[in-house]
Parts: C-alpha cells; sequence; structure tokens
C-alpha cells in the first residue's frame, strides 16, 4: 500500500475539532491512483486554493501497477493522507479521481471522474477477477459476451458497477467526447460536463514566458530546443529500443542542439528512477536534460520548444495542440481508441525513419507543419473550452458542494520556472566528440568556418553519416579508445607559467596518434588556449568577442581543420562558426616565436 503508515489523519470528517486550526466546513477527497493520475489530480484541485472552507484529504486506491514513488510524492508535497480504507468508511462532502482504476464505488461522497491526460485516447481492459477494477494490458480483443472496448474512461466498463453508474459528474475536455461516451455508456451522457482541458489552458499561459523557460532548461542565445517524449509500454519511443534518443544526440549538431527527454512516470517508476538514470547515462553525459516526471519541467519544456518527436503519449498530443512541429519516434496503434485525437494524430504526423538523416527530417516538419489545417483541427481537440477550464470547472466543483465560489476569478497559472534540472550532473573533463568543419568560399579579408561538435560515444553506428570528422578528446577521459584515437588532445588546465610544450610532451608519448596538443589557461579564460603541433610550431589561439561556445575544445578543432585546409604554416584570424542561428566569433591563430 502506497499510502505512508498511520491513523486517520486529524483533520478528517469526523475528527476531533479540537486539534484543528481553521475550521473548514467541507471535506474533499482526491483520489490518486499512481504519480501520473496524481499530478493531473493536483492541477484540478488548485481550484480550492485559498478557500479556508475546504479541507482536502488524499487517498491511494492501491490499485495501481505502477504504486513506485507514492510514498515520495505524497511526503514531498505534505498531503494529508488516508489510507483506502478508512477513507471508505467516512463520509466526504466530495471526492475527485483523475484515473478510473481501483474500487471506486465504495467512496461514500458524490465523485467527479476527470481523465489524466490530453483527453481520452487509450484502450484498456480490465484485469481478470472479481470485482478487479485494476487497467490492463489494453487488449483490443473481445471476450466472450462483451463488444471491443472504446476509449478508457468513456465505457460502462469503468463507469458502471453493479448496474449503477459510479461517478457524479464525468469531466469531458472537448465536446467530440460526448458522442463517444454516448457509444460507450450511454447512461453516463446526463452526467457528462464539457470543462476544456486544465493542462493546455497552462500550457498557452505560460507562453509569454518562453525565454524565461529557455533559460532554465540551459538554452543558449541560437539554440533549437528539442522535446523527446515517451510515454510507457514497449511500443513507446524509450520501449522501441531507445535509438531515436541516441540518433537525436548523435546526428545533431551539439552546440545547435538542447534535448529533453520528458519520459512518462510509469515507465520512470515502473523500472525506479535509479535504473532509468542508468539507462540514460550515456546520454546524460552526451548533453541530455532528463528532468524527473512528477515535476512540470516538461510543461516548461514543451512551452520553450521548437520542436518535437513523440510516441502515442499525451504530450504529443499537446505540442500540437501549441502547434509546434513534430514527428513520431514510435506509435502503439494497439492501445489508441478508434477516433481519437490521438488515432488521427498517428495518421498526420511523419515517422521517423531510419534511412534519412534526422535533421533533415526535422527540417521538413518544421518547414511544412505550422499552418496545416489538418494538424491545426486535431490540435483543436485537445480542448473546446480553450482558457476556460479552472472557472468551469470549479463552477462544477462547487456546485456539488453546494457552496458559492469565491469571489476572486479562477485563474489558470503559468507553470514556474525550473530549477535548472540540466545542472544535474557535470564531468570534469569535456566529452570527447567528432568536430565537422565547412569553409566558406571567401574572397578578400578572413576566411569563415562552420565547425560543428557532435558527442563521440553515442554514435554507434551512425558515425558514418559526419563528413571526414576529426576527434577531440580531453586528458582524463576513463574510456582509453577515444585518447588512443584522438587527433586532438585537450590536456588539463596548465599552471601559470607552465610552457605550452612543456605540458604536451608526455601527452604526445603517451598518445602516439594526436597530432595536436590544446592547453587551456589556468581559468579557461574566454576559451583561449596554447597548441603545440607534434610535427609543427608553437601556437596560440586567442577569441576576439567571444560567444558561450567560445571554449579551447572548440578553439582547437577550429586551427586544427584551418592548418589541414590551408597547410602547416598558416596563421591569421578566421571567423567560426558553429550553427545558422548562433553568434559568430573570430579567432586569432599566431605562431609562438622564442628568441
Amino acid at each position: 500500500m502506497p499510502v505512508p503508515p498511520g491513523q486517520t489523519h486529524l483533520a478528517a470528517p469526523g475528527g476531533p475539532e479540537r486539534w484543528r486550526t481553521i475550521g473548514a466546513t467541507h471535506h474533499v477527497l482526491g483520489v490518486i491512483h499512481n504519480v501520473t493520475s496524481a499530478t493531473r489530480l493536483l492541477d484540478l484541485l488548485s481550484v480550492f486554493e485559498g478557500d479556508t472552507r475546504i479541507q482536502v484529504h488524499f487517498t491511494c486506491t492501491g490499485s495501481s501497477a505502477f504504486d513506485g514513488g507514492m510514498r515520495e510524492f505524497i511526503a514531498a508535497r505534505e498531503m494529508p493522507c488516508i489510507p483506502w480504507d478508512e477513507a471508505c468508511e467516512l463520509k466526504f462532502d466530495l471526492a475527485v479521481s483523475s484515473s478510473r482504476g481501483g474500487e471506486l464505488q465504495d467512496i461514500s461522497a458524490p465523485l467527479i471522474c476527470a481523465p489524466h491526460g490530453a483527453g481520452y485516447n487509450k484502450t484498456l481492459s480490465r484485469e481478470p477477477g472479481a470485482g478487479s477494477r485494476e487497467p490492463g494490458a489494453g487488449s483490443r480483443e473481445p471476450g466472450a459476451g462483451s463488444r471491443e472496448p472504446g476509449a478508457f474512461g468513456l465505457t460502462d466498463e469503468w463507469l458502471v458497477h453493479d448496474g449503477r453508474l459510479i461517478p457524479s459528474a464525468i469531466v469531458l475536455s472537448h465536446d467530440e467526447q460526448r458522442e463517444r461516451l454516448r457509444g460507450g455508456c450511454p447512461d453516463a451522457v446526463p452526467f457528462a460536463t464539457v470543462v476544456g482541458d486544465p493542462c493546455a489552458d497552462q500550457l498557452r499561459a505560460s507562453t509569454p514566458f518562453r525565454d524565461a523557460y529557455r533559460t532554465a532548461l540551459g538554452v543558449r542565445p541560437g539554440q533549437k530546443l528539442l522535446v523527446l517524449t515517451s510515454t510507457w509500454g514497449r511500443r513507446s519511443l524509450l520501449g522501441h529500443g531507445g535509438d531515436t534518443v541516441r540518433r537525436a544526440l548523435a546526428e545533431l549538431p551539439r552546440d545547435e542542439y538542447r534535448v529533453v527527454a520528458a519520459v512518462h512516470p510509469n515507465a520512470w517508476h515502473g523500472h525506479g528512477g535509479w535504473q532509468v538514470h542508468t539507462w540514460l547515462a550515456p546520454f546524460v553525459r552526451a548533453g541530455l536534460v532528463l528532468p524527473v516526471p512528477e515535476t512540470d519541467t516538461w510543461k516548461a519544456a514543451l512551452t520553450a520548444a521548437d520542436a518535437f518527436i513523440g510516441d502515442h503519449g499525451s504530450v504529443t498530443l499537446y505540442g500540437v495542440a501549441l502547434g509546434l512541429p513534430g514527428l513520431l519516434g514510435a506509435f502503439d496503434d494497439g492501445v489508441v481508441a478508434p477516433g481519437s485525437p490521438m488515432a488521427l494524430l498517428g495518421g498526420l504526423l511523419p515517422r521517423v525513419t531510419a534511412g534519412r538523416p534526422l535533421a533533415g527530417q526535422l527540417a521538413d516538419a518544421v518547414a511544412a507543419q505550422p499552418g496545416d489545417a489538418r494538424l491545426a483541427e486535431v490540435g483543436g481537440l485537445v480542448t473546446s473550452r480553450p482558457m476556460r477550464s479552472m472557472a468551469l470547472l470549479r463552477g462544477l466543483f462547487y456546485e456539488h458542494l453546494g457552496l458559492p465560489e469565491p469571489a476572486d476569478p479562477a485563474v489558470v497559472r503559468p507553470v514556474a520556472v525550473p530549477r535548472r534540472p540540466h545542472d544535474r550532473r557535470r564531468d570534469p573533463a569535456p566529452p570527447p566528440v567528432f568536430v565537422t568543419a565547412h569553409f566558406e568560399e571567401h574572397g578578400v579579408g578572413a576566411p569563415t568556418v562552420t565547425v560543428r561538435h557532435y558527442p563521440a560515444a553515442v554514435q554507434g553506428a551512425e558515425a558514418g553519416h559526419l563528413p571526414d570528422p576529426h576527434l577531440v578528446a580531453a586528458e582524463g577521459e576513463p574510456d582509453a579508445r577515444w585518447l588512443h584515437t584522438a587527433d586532438i588532445v585537450l590536456a588539463r588546465p596548465a599552471a601559470t607559467g607552465r610552457p605550452t610544450r612543456e605540458v604536451a610532451g608526455p601527452l604526445f608519448d603517451r598518445y602516439p596518434g594526436c597530432g595536436v596538443v590544446a592547453v587551456p589557461g589556468p581559468d579557461g579564460l574566454n576559451g583561449d588556449c596554447g597548441l603545440a603541433l607534434r610535427d609543427g610550431p608553437e601556437l596560440t589561439a586567442r577569441w576576439r568577442d567571444p560567444q558561450w561556445w567560445t571554449t579551447p575544445q572548440t578553439a582547437a578543432a577550429t586551427t586544427h581543420a584551418c592548418l589541414s585546409r590551408f597547410g602547416p604554416s598558416w596563421e591569421g584570424e578566421i571567423t567560426v562558426r558553429t550553427g545558422e542561428h548562433l553568434p559568430p566569433a573570430v579567432l586569432t591563430v599566431a605562431t609562438v616565436r622564442r628568441d
């Protein structure tokens, strides 16, 4: 049982008045199925903010296979929790659930049921067993005496018990869901209310703060933010093998893209957060931002994104509703409800293919999808009451409580600025990278080169997509294969006054395949460095008007590319770019002449 042990909370209905500080007159029960439903439930219950007439309590049905993380979630938010058996014995003025799992018919209160995603898009069957109301594997094969299931939450399988409708009210986010409810549970239609989608409204309310979210997520000026979103299951983006995650980091230039992965709580807690971090650790070292799922960081990332790659999870639909261009990295038609917005979307979004560079597929989506009327129509199916959900939800809740609403309006609040999730770990040495250099044709003046970095450790079989790359690895890199094959070795910062050649000598001896050793200054100031050539002079590389990307690694890679193109005696100035929309900088390379 995921609820922390203990007796009924002191503020529960019927508890002793003498222990209470606030004299709440009405008691609301929030019903939690798992972390996924809990995050949406808290969004719904936010309509009670500031109303001291209302005491909210929580209970867990104990029916979810994905109950990992519940204790931590409840404890971190200091939620007053009542064990399920005790909650069923108490009388509440209202109960709210964002899932259909568990024995909801046992609750003694008017029950309002809402979805925990972007509407009702999945098919789920109940596990076999007397009285069980646990979501099963989603099989769409009709059993004896049954019909093919419709969308989870819109059929009598989930809404009726012993011939009686369980909820007192059913929350819908769009008018189209009423007709699907009519097909799945006709008796429930009079109890359905269309209120819109609180999450979609919050995403809309957050768009003015896009730049703040991008800064918190580590997105630099000129970078693009790509969100990878995965639901749970073997046919999700992550369950599909994770190759889309690897390809995004391997094929998209490191300086031009920031990549965030939004992983479904069921995948996260089903395997354990430690295990997910361990599986994805190579990608995190390559630059992946991996926020924990029970926060709103995924909302901030989606609001701030330039594009997404998703699957059949709700975040994909929210991305389309925001007008973001995107691709499908996976899609499980077998669990998507026929006729749902997600089913329509599965036929519209292009699938990631193995035979084409990922950057080109994203570029095609960015070029083609804005203004696509079909995608806009599907995105519009997320809510038919845009920016009205808080007001409509509050009205519905207070109507069932028999209380007048507070005088202040119900306002949709924007997403909080994330607490810089990209700072979670920082290795002491930069990871090895393959570097490509493209020189522009030039006449008079300094030449221009575009230098792009690609994390080496995630290349796999796709390294062939890089045209004539050279490898940069840092001294101290634990994977010996990179240092032994590196064209450039980046030394640890030199002590003040220590000559570059003196630092480089032992590294040349240790790594005979290395042609250049780059030695950053003591503090790495501005990304300047000294360079020693195995068969050439000692050089300095200094940045004029340094940018966020002007590192010793980039200075060394640029110098190596120029020497390869213009000859071993080249020195001078060159304009350097690391991406189409990134600010340029000028690098000055000079030979060190000693008397």
